[in-house]
């Protein structure tokens, strides 16, 4: 579960209860080209004071957007909010760690140039054709229009980056509800790009924001029937939630991804790539490794191998410290992260039970049975779980239990290609990544494109522009246009 997920959950059950299944039905949205008057202020470039505002003000933008701009012109916007970001990426890397208290600069860095690089813009909306003796048919990419987009506290102005190239590539225009944790870095970031917009000659606001996100603001936007979309990075909690308000709908749900080694595997690589993926922004991406399961002699090697790269090996006692330190009791999950832990340093989370390690130690690992807290939690905090496990067997049912249904990464080290494709079909998970960090599968250190909302619930995958448009089809009968 993203940190947010908790407060994003009460904050849309507060929406949808506020929703009366009485009320009258909202008006259809206006059709004419000419844009209503503003609402109040006219915001500060994308920042309002007032929800209804910035909704409105995406509105109009969105209009123009889709009326007067063309697929190359998208193209230049989208290149002249990467040119942006890149040159604020390492000012917004330190803005998050102050802000949030939270993860590495270091590695914020990283997630900022994937998303920056590797999030497809227009290029991606291909338009399909058939053309036979009944005429020619064609399917093209059309915006849905205002989208109403939750971001996390984890990766706040990544996700403001990759949604807003995802999103308005497909013609559409975002209200983000921003986490009140980050609040201030997405602020910066948003009037920031929302100025090269312009620069480039784009319309203003075709990203909007309040500068005080509430419960309030969220309840409005919900129920605003200019909002077509709604778009959420966090828990199950927010995904179920967002799906009773009757709006489509794209979530990004929670993850607790486990690793299988079985005993073919290249343990050496097994090692380093795990700690490379587990100690990453102190482990607070949905994605990354969780718990690791490491199949009969494979575990002691293994071990071994996160020790070589830097990892602190817990003794039984100290990782039942760290247990009442980091963990609290939870009704419905058993256990769920004390979140004064979530993201920090492992040399700072050592400190506290008493262990002296340098700020280079990146991850703390432990050895502990298939049901301990570590294993089941998704702590989001670089204490990497190890079990061992009978068999290839015994691990497979033992990841499939620790991933809890969610469906969202998993990896697997090994050589074996019928244990690698077994475990894919006993996981089902939306990103599924072998023999490399979780990571590689959203195109960090891997092949394929970057995104910072992972929507397997709704099941749009690895999200991008051609996810939040319309599929809609335009039949010429009667072999129209055909010249054979």
């Amino acid at each position: 579960m993203d940190i947010s997920s908790q407060e994003i959950e009460a904050i849309v059950r507060q929406v949808l209860s506020g929703m009366s299944p009485t009320a009258p039905a909202a008006a259809p949205v206006q059709r004419t080209a000419v844009p209503q008057p503003a609402l109040g202020c006219q915001g500060d470039r994308g920042v309002f004071e007032n929800v209804d505002d910035a909704v409105q003000a995406a509105w109009e933008a969105q209009r123009d957007w889709a009326s007067h701009y063309k697929l190359e012109d998208r193209q230049r916007i989208v290149e002249a909010i990467r040119r942006c970001a890149r040159s604020h990426v390492e000012e917004w890397s330190r803005k998050i760690v102050e802000e949030t208290g939270m993860g590495r600069y270091e590695d914020k860095v990283e997630k900022h140039l994937a998303t920056i690089n590797k999030t497809p813009g227009p290029e991606c909306l291909n338009t399909e054709a058939i053309s036979g003796d009944a005429g020619l048919m064609l399917e093209e990419y059309a915006p849905f229009g205002v989208i109403c987009a939750i971001t996390p506290t984890t990766n706040p102005t990544e996700t403001i980056i990759n949604n807003a190239i995802s999103m308005i590539s497909g013609g559409n225009t975002v209200v983000f509800n921003v986490h009140p944790r980050a609040k201030q870095v997405c602020a910066h970031c948003l009037q920031t790009l929302n100025t090269a917009i312009v620069e480039a000659g784009g319309p203003e606001n075709l990203l909007t924001m309040t500068r005080e996100p509430t419960m309030e603001n969220v309840d409005k936007m919900a129920a605003n029937p200019k909002i077509r979309l709604m778009a959420g990075t966090g828990g199950m909690g927010m995904v179920n939630a967002l799906l009773r308000s009757g709006k489509k709908c794209i979530g990004a749900g929670a993850g607790n991804p486990p690793v299988i080694v079985d005993e073919t595997a290249d343990l050496e690589l097994a090692g380093r790539k795990i700690y490379e993926g587990a100690s990453f922004d102190n482990n607070i991406l949905c994605f990354a490794e969780k718990e690791v399961f490491a199949v009969g002699n494979a575990f002691g090697e293994l071990v071994r191998q996160l020790q070589k790269q830097g990892a602190y090996l817990l003794s039984s006692a100290q990782t039942e410290q760290l247990v009442k330190l980091c963990l609290q009791p939870d009704p419905k999950e058993g256990w769920s992260a004390n979140k004064k832990w979530v993201g920090q340093n492992a040399s700072k989370i050592l400190e506290a039970i008493g262990v002296k390690v340098p700020d280079s130690c990146r991850l703390a690992v432990c050895q502990v049975p298939a049901d301990h807290p570590f294993v089941v939690a998704e702590q989001m905090m670089p204490i990497l779980p190890v079990v061992q496990s009978a068999s290839f067997e015994e691990a497979v049912e033992q990841a499939v239990a620790a991933e809890h249904g969610n469906r969202h990464t998993a990896s697997i080290f090994s050589k074996d290609v019928d244990h690698m494709t077994r475990f894919a079909r006993a996981i089902e998970t939306t990103i599924y990544v072998k023999n490399s960090a979780t990571k590689a599968g959203v195109g960090i250190g891997g092949e394929g494109h970057c995104t910072m909302t992972i929507a397997g619930p709704t099941g749009e995958g690895i999200t991008c522009a051609k996810s939040f448009c319309r599929r809609r089809r335009c039949m010429l009968a009667e072999g129209g246009l055909r010249i054979i």
